[in-house]
């Protein structure tokens, strides 16, 4: 299956020893600007994608980000494969920060402000999300950190919470009680846009820190230094799954493909130019 890769992370996710960076997108979709223009690059010979989900400045707060216009605008460019990556707490003490995490399975406690599909306003869809991970996708993530001995966890819930501020002891107790690995503030409705625009999305989740459940003070220095041990670790995962993926893109099912239960002649011209984007 044919199609090219985008990373979804912070801004300097994509610094990469030796990526080649083509071209800057500029994207305009129906549903707005995406977070900040979309960086088209070059590793190894694999075409990628590269988007700073929070803006280049990181000013954009986890619900005011713009998740349809950067799906739809990373599909409109021939985005087939996303690969989030995420800072996220942990909820078990068997995943310690520095950890890797790739989860199968999203628990969606946000709050509403979201948008989250790219359907309504006329037009009915729907898709699966019982499987909101391609585990294909995943499984690739897992044999990179496997060959570099990156300790990491396949498997598990992340909880998506509204934000911007973090839990109370309170909630994290009762997040803990759903058994989710790890608590996060962006993979939801990302994940699910995914789904409803036919691109296979998996996460790479980089534990930070232990959710305010551990009695265990965390300094701001400690805070920093493991941000930064993490990102020196998305950098060697990405640099082993790019070409793995390049080379032999995993296989799956574009569940969108059925979705759409209005009849098309009945969409206006936008709504029907944006449904042939998205089923593309």
């Amino acid at each position: 299956m044919s199609g090219k890769i985008a990373v979804i992370g912070g801004s300097g996710v994509y610094a990469i020893d030796g990526i080649e960076f083509v071209k800057e997108h500029d994207v305009s979709t129906p549903f707005g600007k995406p977070s900040a223009p979309i960086l088209e690059a070059k590793f190894k010979g694999v075409d990628c994608f590269f988007l700073p989900r929070h803006g280049r400045h990181h000013e954009f707060l986890p619900h005011e980000v713009n998740y349809c216009a950067n799906i739809y605008a990373l599909k409109s460019l021939g985005v087939k494969y996303i690969i989030s990556v995420s800072a996220v707490g942990s909820l078990k003490e068997e995943l310690p920060p520095t950890h890797v995490v790739l989860p199968d399975q999203f628990i969606d406690w946000t709050k509403g402000l979201r948008r989250r599909s790219f359907f309504g306003e006329g037009i009915a869809g729907h898709v699966s999300t019982a499987l909101p991970i391609e585990l294909n996708l995943q499984k690739l993530f897992a044999q990179a950190c496997a060959k570099l001995e990156v300790p990491f966890t396949k498997g598990g819930s992340y909880v998506c919470i509204e934000g911007p501020q973090f839990s109370s002891k309170a909630e994290s107790a009762i997040y803990r009680s759903f058994g989710a690995s790890v608590i996060g503030m962006t993979n939801v409705p990302e994940s699910y846009l995914a789904k409803e625009a036919g691109i296979a999305y998996a996460t790479i989740a980089m534990v930070t820190d232990y959710d305010c459940w551990k009695e265990e003070h965390c300094s701001v220095e400690e805070v920093m230094r493991v941000m930064k041990e993490n990102n020196q670790t998305v950098h060697k995962i990405l640099a082993e799954v790019l070409p793995m993926m390049g080379k032999n893109p995993p296989s799956f099912k574009e569940e969108n493909k059925n979705a759409i239960m209005t009849s098309l002649e009945k969409l206006s011209q936008k709504q029907q130019k944006m449904i042939e984007v998205l089923l593309q």
